[in-house]
């Protein structure tokens, strides 16, 4: 404690005689300890207490006050007026230190701490007077560390809405809405969730939201692209390795799951792992317990674990590439995350959401958006999902001050039409209807990818352009087609 701070008390107290003993008690230390007030019943202490918050750092309460209002039901009011003041009970109603009860009963109601104030022959101080003043200092100090846990508390909690407002996953689509449902749901549970979907749709935003609406979101989130660490080196990055172990060892080394402990690991593309790396990660969800390169024994761990592919696991397992308990294990709770292609009107909230952060992120005013540049970006399929709009975008605002145009979004440059919605590339592979001519097939196809080329183009000129074709061919073959 601060040696210049003086700690004030607010006396209640309905004799002269006792707050005269008070008072010469903590004279010693009158430098440190004021007794800023007295008061002689519980109503006009807590009208003192609610007129200047925070004025008091303790209370000094007779157990037996006059007035209706004293004892445990004073000390509840006082608290619920101010929580931080910290209340040092003191009472003639016993002297027998071991009456638990009645101890137990003011620490219910809120007390820090309670004395007698005499045994008969002691007229000038409070019995006990070095406890009785030691109380005052530590309760003192009780009501510093709270005010900071609770400062603490309330800036981690920003910092964590921070992060979640940052992590926001927008869409207001149905899949969405059901995705959204699902990780409220999970995140109470510490289940192993296994992600999937499609690249580019945003896995490891799902990992994130699930980690912070979790119990564990004070704790640390460690993601780890399994596909990016070499194989000779991924059992070392997750589990950590001994001095010496092998050759370049200088130092021990901290595996990315100690670094996780009692929080979040995020394992992306699962399916790269190495077969003795499953072992190990198998190991991890079964005994909590990871094994150290180089070490002899194992050291336990506490993490959840949250896994994402884009591959199709299973069919994994049939091939023999990922071992099926590690699947079932990682498999618990499975989330699927839906293609942008199937979230029917989240195309434009995502893209004004990314068109304002690149905005503000280059310091420039957010450009206008022209109906027909809406109408294309909607239409067009996104194989490359979230991650590809949020790409054109970016393109977008670099290059485009006031104002996208549909022939801004048109260009080559910014959204690449020759990487076809796969659907379309794919469309003889996934067809799985009757055989027809080869004509009526081409027609078929001709059709669909005309109208798909035209929906992406600003006009017929520039769709043609694209197909390779004259403008007057193109008309032609669209009559052809039905489609004019």
């Amino acid at each position: 404690m601060n040696i210049k701070t003086v700690i004030k008390i607010l006396l209640i107290e309905d004799e002269d005689f006792d707050v005269a003993r008070v008072k010469s008690t903590v004279s010693v230390f009158s430098n440190r300890i004021s007794v800023e007030d007295v008061v002689s019943n519980g109503k006009a202490a807590l009208k003192l207490l609610q007129r200047n918050p925070d004025q008091y750092d303790v209370v000094i309460l007779d157990y037996q006050i006059s007035g209706g209002l004293r004892g445990e039901e004073l000390i509840r009011e006082i608290k619920l007026v101010d929580p931080f003041i910290q209340i040092i009970v003191i009472t003639k109603m016993t002297i027998n230190l071991t009456d638990f009860t009645f101890a137990n009963n003011l620490l219910k109601a809120g007390a820090y701490w309670y004395c007698t104030k005499y045994p008969g022959n002691i007229e000038e101080f409070i019995y006990q007077p070095t406890d009785f003043v030691l109380s005052i200092f530590n309760a003192y100090e009780k009501k510093k560390l709270e005010k900071q846990r609770v400062k603490s508390d309330k800036r981690l909690m920003k910092n964590i809405e921070g992060i979640l407002a940052s992590k926001k996953i927008i869409g207001e689509s149905k899949p969405m809405v059901h995705l959204k449902e699902q990780i409220e749901k999970y995140a109470k549970s510490d289940v192993n969730i296994l992600i999937s979907g499609n690249s580019g749709t945003g896995k490891e935003l799902v990992a994130w939201n699930i980690h912070l609406k979790s119990k564990r979101k004070d704790e640390n989130f460690v993601p780890i692209n399994c596909g990016s660490i070499p194989h000779d080196l991924i059992e070392s990055e997750l589990f950590g390795h001994e001095k010496g172990s092998f050759t370049g060892a200088n130092a021990n080394k901290l595996g990315l799951f100690e670094v996780g402990n009692n929080g979040t690991v995020f394992l992306d593309e699962v399916s790269e792992l190495s077969t003795t790396a499953q072992v190990k990660l198998l190991r991890v969800i079964q005994e909590g317990e990871i094994e150290k390169v180089g070490r002899v024994g194992t050291l336990s761990v506490n993490v959840r674990i949250l896994a994402a592919t884009n591959k199709n696991l299973a069919e994994e397992v049939n091939a023999g590439r990922f071992r099926e308990d590690l699947y079932y294990r990682l498999n618990v709770v499975p989330v699927e995350i839906p293609p942008l292609s199937a979230r029917e009107g989240d195309v434009m909230l995502l893209f004004n959401h990314f068109l304002e952060y690149f905005s503000e992120d280059l310091d420039m005013a957010k450009p206008s958006v022209d109906p027909k540049a809406e109408e294309i970006l909607s239409n067009y399929k996104w194989p490359g999902n979230v991650r590809e709009l949020r790409n054109v975008i970016q393109r977008l605002v670099l290059n485009c001050k006031d104002r996208i145009t549909a022939k801004d979004v048109s260009d080559p440059m910014i959204l690449h039409s020759n990487i076809g919605p796969k659907d379309m590339v794919s469309f003889g592979d996934n067809y799985s209807g009757p055989i027809m001519p080869y004509k009526d097939m081409e027609k078929i196809f001709r059709t669909n990818y005309f109208k798909y080329v035209r929906s992406i183009s600003v006009n017929d000129s520039s769709a043609a352009e694209r197909l390779g074709l004259a403008p007057s061919n193109f008309y032609r073959m669209c009559k052809e087609l039905g489609i004019k």
